[in-house]
């Protein structure tokens, strides 16, 4: 399974970067995305930015986050066979 996750940039050396995941630093690499800048937005995955995002990306996604966050575990229609 694969997974990519948003993040943003908050210092940039060369071709690598340092990101912010929800209060979570790492160094990934940034040469595969156009004119990285600190501030922007990003997908990561292993390790390599892959596509800026938006903000409305960014509050897009927040607010899916945020619903999903809200489902009360065990809830009818919100089991994991339902």
């Amino acid at each position: 399974m694969c997974l990519a996750v948003p993040a943003k940039i908050v210092s940039i050396d060369g071709e690598k970067a340092i990101i912010d995941t929800e209060g979570i630093r790492r160094e990934v690499v940034v040469s595969l995305i156009p004119d990285p800048k600190v501030g922007d937005h990003v997908i990561v995955h292993a390790g390599f930015a892959i596509q800026k995002w938006s903000e409305a990306d960014v509050a897009e996604f927040n607010g899916l986050m945020d619903e999903m966050r809200s489902v009360e575990p065990g809830a009818p229609g919100h089991g994991p066979h339902e």
